[in-house]
């Protein structure tokens, strides 16, 4: 297959809550390590309130929709607004699609990502979620490009998301409330880029075994 029905994907979203609350007290604790140790508490707490709400056989869409409203109004934090532009500029890129196939799915992540750069000064290297979602959009675009599958782009996606992720253990904090810290961020994850990288697996899980 090279391409999921929208109708019936907003099980995705329940997918992803899933691994996000399961691994609620392990992005805590990467948090307190250089953060105010809330990032898992907040998130699961958002997810796991959107997928009590949302309709599994509804759309990808609108399962977007209802988890941005919910992390944007719900939980604080600085990261519900972050993720909340982030799933309401893919929910908007997707629109009333009736098939999701790679190039609506790339231009859907690529909206998200465009959405979270657009409310914020953070780059990659700052140490930021961005170190793993703006490799992991680059690396679904290039093998697309070079005549992969739908399927094997989203591998591509999630590694390099997890290789991001794996990057910012060597890096110092540039922006939030880690950057205070200086040198002393240096060694630990980011929370963000985790639970970034958490996500885009989801997506690259969740939508792969729909597509075989």
């Amino acid at each position: 297959m090279t391409s999921i029905d929208n109708k019936g994907a907003g099980a995705v979203v329940t997918e992803i809550a899933a691994v996000i609350v399961d691994n609620k007290a392990y992005l805590s604790e990467i948090d307190g390590k250089i953060g105010d140790g809330d990032h898992g508490v907040n998130m699961a707490k958002g997810f796991a309130r959107a997928a009590e709400r949302l309709d599994p056989e509804g759309t990808l869409t609108d399962a977007l929709e209802l988890l941005s409203d919910v992390l944007m109004s719900e939980i604080g934090g600085s990261m519900g607004p972050l993720y909340g532009m982030t799933f309401s500029d893919m929910a908007e890129s997707l629109g009333d699609a009736e098939k999701i196939d790679a190039a609506n799915f790339a231009a859907m992540i690529r909206a998200g990502l465009e959405g979270v750069q657009d409310i914020g000064s953070a780059k990659v290297g700052d140490k930021t979620l961005l170190d793993a979602f703006v490799p992991a959009v680059d690396a679904f675009d290039a093998a697309i490009t070079g005549g992969k599958s739908f399927a094997e782009a989203l591998d591509a996606m999630k590694a390099a998301a997890a290789e991001g992720r794996d990057s910012t253990v060597d890096m110092v904090a540039r922006v939030g409330r880690s950057s205070r810290l200086g040198e002393r961020s240096r060694g630990v994850l980011d929370a963000g880029a985790t639970s970034c990288a958490m996500i885009l697996a989801g997506f690259a899980e969740s939508i792969g075994k729909r597509l075989t």
